[in-house]
């Protein structure tokens, strides 16, 4: 069953799994939506198995390895997990044939500074330089040591069209060379080593630091005549320390035509004692004409050299030696007193960490560290979605499919592991629909990171002020009372009374129907019912913090009330509290510009233009004047969240609201509020004279205690 090289799309069907005599089954290029690995372990009589770039994800199951009949298997580009791995065979010497590692196996960590390989070659001496042999390794999959173990290589593979055991991995020249027959480098290009897939060459026990690798090519299959043989293509791509230097690499059209030598140079820096060279297939060119097993990549030789002056072994500076050992006494014991500390600091660290844990009696779940990194393809910067005090925020998918935000705690942060263990502790036992649904968290090797709902379209800070989603004026009504419904669910009806600290536009985030979701709950801080107050330093962010907050740390759930203020007029204008300039009033945020439009009595003029006349004047004047209400100076002013909620769903009207004695204890400043709203109300059913504004405070004056009159500007 070969069907490759086609448009299907969607997953591989289970059923194949029932075709037991199958011998060949062959697949690639697979669109649509990832699929699991097939069930293939009733097919006793699979020979060659080709699944590549397929979607697939998860591990490479167990059973592949009791498939005995397997000659040929290809699955490579595909989404397998970073812990898998073929599940039997193993390469020489004992390692893992796609994960390697190369401590320095030399005695005395004999450093070399040079390195040259004639790829496919006998031994040979260019001028001073000698290239050593690589001519072993015919194996589909192999990896072999060069003669002095200061380099290795391995060769990945099958020959896709060939059904047989036998590969050819080094070749010789069938065409003509151009190179100069005189220059001593001539011989280095009458042979090369191909492979069908991988090709990685490995500088071990190499000094550090900065080395010219220069890569020898020449074309000695595929022929620039008239013959079958100049009908083929190679390309290939070039990665030097996993870093890819060229794409799509064809010997024959840069060097100018075949059997052209040409060398491609490149500087790099060794930092670990270890070079890597890896030349894989690019997925293109002929495989099967003119001639079967050529078309993977192509090398004839390898040099490195260093750009510097590499160390000499005097025997006879005895004083240097003297010196070295000393100072490397001295470092050593540097080093052993700098592990002992690190290591006394990270058990101190762990400890309080774990004691902090446990007593949170956490509702959620946890994540191994390297789930989170397969989730998020190791915190890559394409998945990066937000940035904050706490550090990066990331999308990822669980390996069931789940889609995550993934906020993860920055080195730099300052706010650290006490905001961390207190965000946990607070919203691990929330439930609301608009509080952020908390997963899990990971505390692992010093990471600490928190597992979020993901949702889709980010903060409302965005929204507003960045990439401007269109919100309709019933979507940003929504949104105002979806903010104030959580706020509420905190200060007055969870178990535990919470005020946030930190209400703003960034900290609202918003799912795919645009319902708002209050998030960040590092700042916290739990509300005792006993307790009138708290006196605590101050944290937030400036602009929308209550004024008795930010000038005294004087903390009630009324802070979170004028913040929530703050972000109600942003909504309705489109504008940051912080980015509003009117120099002819000296206005310095949107707060100011929202007072002075409502002593004009055109308070309406602060509606975002995008909005033009699509929206409700009344419902925008209930905001608007909620919002100005919840930005009192005063928080004895200030409503409930709980009545905000009222007033937004028209359950309560204002003037109710202002004649509430629970709301309105006796207060000198309650009048001008009055006047404050019968103003606000002026400014969309015409203007009111002073008598009629006397009638309407006469006619409360049964629903209100006497108050003092106030003088006024």
């Amino acid at each position: 069953m070969m069907i490759s090289d086609n448009a299907f799309t969607g997953q591989i069907p289970n059923s194949i799994g029932n075709w037991t005599q199958l011998s060949h089954f062959q697949i690639s290029d697979l669109g649509g939506k990832s699929s699991s690995f097939p069930p293939l372990q009733n097919l006793k009589s699979l020979k060659t198995l080709e699944l590549r770039r397929c979607n697939i994800y998860g591990r490479i199951p167990k059973y592949i390895g009791d498939m005995t009949s397997l000659k040929t298997l290809d699955i490579s580009s595909n989404n397998f997990t970073l812990q898998s791995s073929i599940p039997s065979g193993d390469c020489d010497q004992g390692y893992p044939c796609y994960f390697q590692h190369f401590p320095c196996l030399l005695p005395k960590r004999k450093y070399k500074y040079k390195l040259y390989i004639n790829c496919g070659g006998d031994e040979i001496k260019v001028k001073e330089k000698t290239y050593e042999a690589n001519v072993e390794g015919q194996r589909p999959t192999t990896f072999v040591y060069g003669s002095d173990k200061h380099w290795a290589f391995s060769s990945t593979g099958h020959f896709m069209n060939d059904l047989t055991e036998v590969d050819d991995y080094t070749v010789s020249n069938t065409s003509t060379l151009l190179a100069d027959p005189s220059s001593p480098s001539f011989v280095l290009y009458k042979t090369a080593r191909i492979s069908p897939l991988l090709l990685t060459y490995y500088g071990l026990c190499l000094g550090n630091g900065e080395y010219t690798v220069s890569l020898h090519f020449a074309e000695i299959i595929f022929t620039s005549d008239n013959t079958l043989y100049s009908l083929g293509k190679r390309v290939f791509d070039i990665y030097v320390q996993e870093k890819l230097m060229i794409k799509n690499f064809n010997i024959k059209e840069a060097a100018g035509g075949s059997g052209k030598p040409i060398i491609k140079t490149f500087l790099v820096n060794v930092t670990n004692h270890n070079l890597k060279i890896s030349l894989r297939w690019a997925g293109k060119g002929t495989t099967t004409l003119p001639i079967r097993g050529v078309y993977g990549p192509m090398i004839s030789a390898i040099s490195v050299e260093p750009n510097f002056k590499s160390p000499e072994h005097d025997d006879k500076k005895n004083i240097l030696l003297i010196v070295g050992i000393i100072v490397a006494a001295v470092i050593l014991i540097l080093v052993i007193i700098t592990v002992i500390i690190c290591l006394w600091k990270r058990r101190c660290y762990k400890t309080a960490m774990d004691k902090e844990l446990r007593g949170l009696d956490l509702q959620t779940g946890t994540f191994t560290l390297r789930h989170i990194k397969a989730a998020t393809n190791n915190f890559d910067a394409a998945n990066k979605i937000g940035e904050g005090g706490f550090g990066s925020v990331y999308k990822g998918v669980l390996s069931e499919g789940r889609t995550i935000a993934v906020k993860k705690l920055s080195s730099k942060s300052n706010q650290g592991s006490r905001e961390f263990v207190n965000e946990l502790g607070m919203i691990s036992s929330l439930q609301h629909p608009n509080l952020v649904k908390l997963y899990g968290c990971c505390v692992e090797k010093k990471q600490l990171i928190l597992v979020y709902e993901y949702l889709e379209n980010n903060c409302l800070s965005r929204a507003l002020f960045g990439s401007r989603l269109k919100l309709e004026w019933p979507t940003r009504k929504k949104i105002c009372l979806g903010i104030a419904k959580g706020l509420t669910f905190l200060h007055e009806e969870s178990v535990i009374k919470i005020v946030h600290r930190d209400i703003k536009a960034s900290n609202v985030l918003l799912d795919e129907d645009l319902n708002a979701k209050i998030s960040d709950f590092g700042l916290a801080k739990l509300n005792d019912d006993e307790n009138t107050h708290i006196n605590t330093r101050i944290a937030g962010t400036p602009g929308y913090m209550a004024p008795e907050y930010a000038m005294r740390g004087h903390l009630t759930e009324k802070a979170d009330v004028y913040s929530f203020g703050v972000v109600a007029l942003e909504i309705v204008s489109g504008k940051s509290n912080l980015n509003v300039k009117q120099p002819s009033e000296n206005l310095e945020c949107l707060l100011d510009q929202a007072y002075v439009l409502q002593d004009m009595g055109c308070l309406l003029d602060l509606v975002d233009p995008v909005l033009g006349s699509a929206y409700s004047k009344e419902e925008a004047m209930v905001i608007l004047n909620v919002a100005l209400m919840c930005t009192n100076t005063s928080p004895a002013l200030r409503p409930k969240m709980s009545q905000v909620v009222s007033l937004l769903e028209e359950k309560t009207a204002m003037k109710n609201l202002l004649s509430d004695p629970n709301f309105s204890a006796v207060n000198p400043k309650l009048k001008a509020l009055r006047r404050f709203f019968w103003q606000s109300e002026s400014s969309t059913s015409g203007p009111r004279t002073t008598d009629s504004v006397d009638a309407e405070e006469n006619t409360s004056k049964d629903e209100i205690v006497e108050e003092p009159e106030l003088e006024c500007e």
